[in-house]
């Protein structure tokens, strides 16, 4: 009896892919009901946040009929709303109170070790910006999707020292000394 030999062949849909290279996070599906003459139909909205861990990130919401749809059109929307985040060695440049609806947020510099300190959708955002070291606190509403539009408000409003210095046509020394 003969032995077959079968030939391996390149099949690129089972390779194994290249890693991806950016962190991206779900921090939160809805469920919504709507009600028509047959009954309900449900659809999902997914919030996502996507970043490169060195100071770049972008958040997105989709939705759809699925929740994996949902969350491929919230990523999609996210790398494409994706900013450039100012931070000095971890953690951002000032303190700094931001309002966005009715959500407040305190955000503190922090030294090295101390981690982020930061509740669910806020520490989804900074995790994935790539900030290893800051205090945050939620004041009023925890609402995910102001809360995450209230990180995001912050962390494109930083303004580093360097950046400072140039606008003022000054150097990092003359400023940082008053």
């Amino acid at each position: 009896m003969a032995q077959k030999t079968y030939q391996a062949s390149f099949d690129p849909s089972r390779a194994p892919r290249e890693e991806e290279r950016y962190v991206e996070k779900v921090i939160h599906i809805n469920r919504v009901a709507k009600v028509v003459k047959g009954g309900r139909r449900f659809s999902f909205s997914a919030i996502v946040v996507k970043g490169d861990g060195e100071g770049m990130v972008g958040t997105g919401v989709g939705k759809a009929n699925e929740v994996p749809e949902a969350i491929r059109k919230a990523s999609e929307k996210a790398e494409r709303a994706m900013v450039r985040v100012a931070l000095v060695n971890g953690t951002i440049p000032h303190p700094m109170t931001v309002k966005y609806g009715a959500a407040r947020i305190v955000f503190r510099p922090a030294g090295p070790g101390t981690g982020v300190i930061a509740g669910g959708p806020v520490r989804a955002v900074l995790e994935a910006a790539g900030v290893e070291n800051i205090l945050t606190k939620i004041i009023g509403t925890t609402n995910p999707h102001n809360v995450v539009r209230a990180t995001m408000k912050a962390l494109t409003t930083l303004i580093s020292a360097e950046s400072m210095a140039r606008k003022r046509g000054k150097t990092v020394e003359e400023i940082s000394t008053r």
